[in-house]
């Protein structure tokens, strides 16, 4: 299968991209099998959380450039790209809005719309075989993918400018250095690391997770009093919610919470 999905007793799914799936991931055919294996994860109630690999030397390569070449000569580049950015972005926001926790796992390179969904997880474990690169400007693109977005919240706005200007390639100490990973492990123990780190961000209550992640994606777009209302809104939402109660009982009674 060139997308698999295992899941583990601790409510977390690894999902592979195998094949042409790490190395065309971005093309009519692998792309939507790639979105469908996340959507069914975000969907699934027991699962908390994903880890996103790759196989080889690619976590996500990106765009299948001999399709592109095709598109070109058959004038229907921009029908492509719209076909493909109508799959993925959509697919990023879902991750972004979701309770479920998305790990990216670096086994190797991730460039144009691999970067994105890599960037688009809640953390990434790099090994050092991991690379990352826009590539956009060396091909006479724009960037896409919510690069623009995702990247200066990692790193700031001017490594981030000078990422896409210069048509940098960051290795994984580079990209480490910069804050654009969360940790840089030994190759194997990537998938163990980033398992371990999702079943961590995973263990608290849905609204917890769905709200946060929320709030740390509009603070920047929001002034200061603006944003204490939109976290009384929320937390006053939590305290409708059973994960609330059981906090406060498990903290009273001295016991970690389950959730």
């Amino acid at each position: 299968m060139a997308v698999e999905s295992i899941d583990d007793e601790n409510g977390v799914r690894l999902i592979r991209f195998s094949g042409q799936s790490a190395t065309q991931s971005f093309s009519r055919e692998f792309l939507p099998q790639i979105a469908k294996a996340i959507d069914a994860g975000l969907a699934h109630p027991n699962v908390k959380a994903m880890v996103l690999t790759g196989e080889g030397k690619f976590f996500s390569a990106g765009a299948d450039i001999r399709a592109f070449a095709q598109s070109i000569e058959d004038g229907e580049a921009p029908q492509l790209i719209r076909d493909l950015t109508g799959i993925l972005h959509p697919l990023l926001v879902r991750m972004r809005q979701s309770p479920t926790i998305c790990v990216a796992a670096l086994n190797g390179a991730c460039a144009g719309g691999g970067l994105g969904l890599a960037l688009a997880c809640d953390a990434r474990i790099a090994s050092p075989a991991a690379k990352m690169a826009a590539s956009y400007s060396g091909m006479g693109l724009s960037p896409d993918g919510g690069t623009t977005w995702l990247l200066p919240r990692l790193v700031g706005d001017q490594p981030a400018r000078r990422f896409f200007f210069e048509n940098e390639i960051w290795n994984a100490q580079q990209a480490a250095e910069h804050g654009a990973i969360d940790a840089l492990v030994e190759h194997d123990r990537l998938i163990e690391a980033a398992t371990e780190l999702a079943k961590r961000w995973s263990q608290w209550g849905n609204h917890t997770k769905e709200a946060t992640k929320h709030l740390l994606d509009v603070q920047s777009a929001q002034d200061f009093e603006t944003h204490l209302k939109h976290e009384r809104t929320l937390i006053e939402a939590a305290g409708t919610t059973p994960a609330f109660k059981e906090g406060v009982t498990a903290f009273l009674e001295k016991r970690k919470p389950e959730f």
